[in-house]
């Protein structure tokens, strides 16, 4: 049985990430978030203390990035290309975490860290030379082309079916992630 403690928590926490993807980081309350769940805006702050604690459980994920090692090296750039829209179309967390990392520096920080720890040991296990910088390039091309699709809304960049996608998207992350090294 569920205590009412974790009850709340967890009503806390949809009503955030509902509130965060709908409103943006900056313009959500505390008080909207406590009315969404129901409860007193003193719970949500006994709870997590206040909204940057709190975002930040909310915001809390897993990229999923597909074990690329038994993808055949050919194929490793479509492969990652169709991950990234299926795993951010519609993906309200996902969206309120990449609308507040533009503005605010602590998410931006989050972000990072959730990108470095996650997509980091894959590329690796695929290209164990300058992993930081390709990680961080396949980050960039990863973070621009959702920013544009989802939250920008490019009208070219929306109207794009997945396999568009792959067939733009994939031929770089392809060339970030086996091209040969780049001597410094």
């Amino acid at each position: 049985m569920a205590r009412r403690s974790d009850v709340t928590r967890q009503a806390i926490l949809e009503a955030a990430r509902e509130r965060f993807a709908s409103d943006g980081y900056e313009r959500t309350t505390i008080r909207a978030i406590a009315a969404d769940a129901g409860i007193d805006p003193a719970m949500v702050m006994r709870y997590y203390g206040n909204k940057e604690n709190l975002f930040s459980v909310a915001a809390d994920l897993d990229l999923r990035v597909p074990d690329l090692t038994e993808v055949p090296r050919a194929d490793i750039g479509a492969v990652l290309a169709r991950h990234v829209m299926t795993r951010w179309e519609g993906d309200e967390t996902l969206m309120a975490l990449l609308r507040a990392g533009v503005t605010n520096p602590a998410i931006a920080e989050r972000m990072r860290s959730i990108f470095a720890a996650q997509l980091g040991p894959v590329v690796v296990t695929v290209a164990p030379g300058q992993v930081e910088t390709r990680a961080g390039l396949v980050s960039t091309q990863v973070l621009g082309f959702t920013l544009c699709r989802y939250i920008l809304k490019f009208p070219p960049v929306v109207a794009m079916s997945v396999e568009d996608v792959v067939r733009w998207l994939g031929p770089t992350l392809q060339r970030y992630l086996t091209e040969p090294e780049v001597l410094a």
